[in-house]
């Protein structure tokens, strides 16, 4: 599911990043790991246990970022028969490979900090960067332990059969988003490309049908030039999505095996309050976007073109719609009354990115005991019950993060604009004071306070112009108030 993406450049003394320094001091983000827990990462660095299972001779390859270095994921797609088959290999942290012992130093703080906080200059990782971006990434050109999928499809893309094991395998490329696109858009790109583009489809089309959706909120980048700041959008590429459909498909393998087996941990989210789904309706008419009665929400958002900075503020208004969801532990057969992802309308687990997640590892176990008819590890067992909980305040930390940054970041950009007035619609309107809430601007696709100083109700889901009355950088605050009519 989506997070708001949003990366800066610049100096490390730039007045912007030195506040990101600054929020990451205030809200006691680790700036390292303890001693014991890096001595032990750089020792299983140097000769991790390598599953007995040799998969080196086919030739996986990663999509990622182009900066990125923490690789969890590597495919090789083929077809099989009338249909497909999909390899999926995702590093692998634990037991065999033992980068990571349970109850040992590294998991102890694996588990205080749940997930890689992402900032807009930096990250801080779940794990050494000796692991995360060393020795259990999957690397171009280097023979690295991990949990394989396979997964085989008809051809109309349903699951047929799926098994999970552990295995060694050897990414071969080193692929980017906009690398990938150029190849499959010129007719250049090999067999694993074009069936990454006919199974992505295939699995769109099954989305559809179930119901299902995903969101393409664009990637904000936040460029220093001439000392200020201006902002660029990078909207998703369709391999974006079709990337994501190979991950969507594992994830929603996990937790058939799981359910199969009666016990595991799913990503669970309720179906949106009617409320909710009504209050968007009403950010998209201030946005001047159609959305008729009888068409779902479903259906508009696969309708919108998030290189539109219309369209790319309602797409980041549509993410509240998220906020529900949790993670939901099942055992011994007895399986919970919620066990779907409303967004992607099927069982759907986080077993995709161990190295920036805790939950991964322990769903992984459970799918390889579940596949081999094997009980679930003992250590695997004894934590499930706690992993809600500890996801729960790690996604907290990591909103927190992400709403403090946005903050930051938006400040920068409007700093020199102080006394303009833009277009924008009320989004969110505070209960007991109805003069306080939240407007999104159309464009840029900026979320900010806004207050009506005469205690005059803010007209909810209207469309406004408002006056910028507050950006600065250094208190991450950025305030608007309504333009009174002459």
């Amino acid at each position: 599911m989506p997070r708001r993406h949003i990366r800066v450049t610049g100096a490390p003394e730039a007045p912007l990043r030195a506040a990101l320094t600054a929020l990451r001091h205030e809200l006691g983000v680790p700036a390292g790991f303890p001693p014991e827990a890096l001595a032990q990462a750089e020792e299983t660095a140097k000769a991790p246990a390598l599953p007995p299972r040799d998969a080196t001779d086919l030739p996986f390859l990663t999509i990622d970022p182009p900066a990125a270095t923490d690789l969890d994921q590597a495919m090789h797609l083929s077809r099989h028969g009338t249909g497909y088959r999909v390899r999926y290999a995702i590093a692998d942290v634990a037991d065999v490979a033992a980068f990571v012992v349970p109850s040992g130093s590294l998991d102890q703080e694996a588990h205080r900090r749940v997930t890689t906080l992402y900032f807009p200059d930096l990250r801080i990782p779940l794990h050494p960067e000796s692991l995360s971006e060393g020795a259990a990434s999957l690397l171009p050109d280097q023979d690295r332990p991990t949990v394989l999928w396979t997964i085989d499809l008809d051809g109309d893309g349903r699951t047929v059969a799926v098994d999970v094991t552990r295995a060694l395998v050897r990414s071969r490329a080193k692929l980017d988003y906009a690398g990938v696109q150029k190849q499959i858009d010129a007719g250049t790109a090999e067999e694993p490309l074009v069936l990454l583009r006919e199974i992505g489809l295939l699995r769109e089309k099954l989305e559809v049908e179930r119901g299902g959706i995903s969101l393409g909120v664009p990637e904000q980048e936040i460029v220093e030039h001439d000392h200020t700041y201006e902002l660029a959008y990078r909207a998703p590429l369709p391999a974006d999505g079709w990337n994501s459909q190979i991950s969507l498909l594992t994830g929603m393998a996990a937790a058939d095996l799981m359910l199969s087996l009666g016990t595991g941990i799913l990503r669970t989210l309720p179906a949106a309050p009617d409320g909710a789904v009504g209050r968007l309706r009403h950010t998209a008419h201030a946005l001047h976007i159609d959305w008729p009665h009888h068409v779902s929400y479903a259906e508009l958002v696969r309708s919108l073109d998030p290189h539109r900075p219309r369209h790319a503020a309602f797409l980041q208004e549509c993410t509240t719609l998220l906020r529900g969801a949790g993670y939901t532990v099942f055992r011994d057969g007895a399986l919970p009354a919620i066990t779907t992802h409303s967004a992607v309308a099927a069982p759907y687990a986080h077993c995709t990115a161990p190295l920036r997640r805790l939950v991964d590892r322990y769903v992984s176990e459970i799918c390889l005991a579940a596949a081999a008819g094997r009980p679930v590890p003992e250590w695997v067992a004894a934590a499930l019950d706690a992993l809600p909980a500890r996801m729960a305040e790690g996604s907290r930390r990591a909103g927190t993060v992400e709403r403090e940054c946005l903050d930051i970041v938006e400040a920068a950009l409007l700093k020199d604009r102080v006394g303009e007035v833009f277009d924008g619609c009320v989004v969110e309107v505070e209960e007991r004071r109805p003069a306080v809430g939240t407007v999104q601007l159309e464009s840029p696709a900026i979320i900010g306070r806004i207050e009506n100083t005469d205690g005059e109700h803010l007209p909810l889901g209207e469309r406004i112009r408002v006056r910028l009355t507050q950006s600065d950088p250094g208190s991450a605050k950025v305030r608007f108030e309504p333009v009174r009519s002459p």
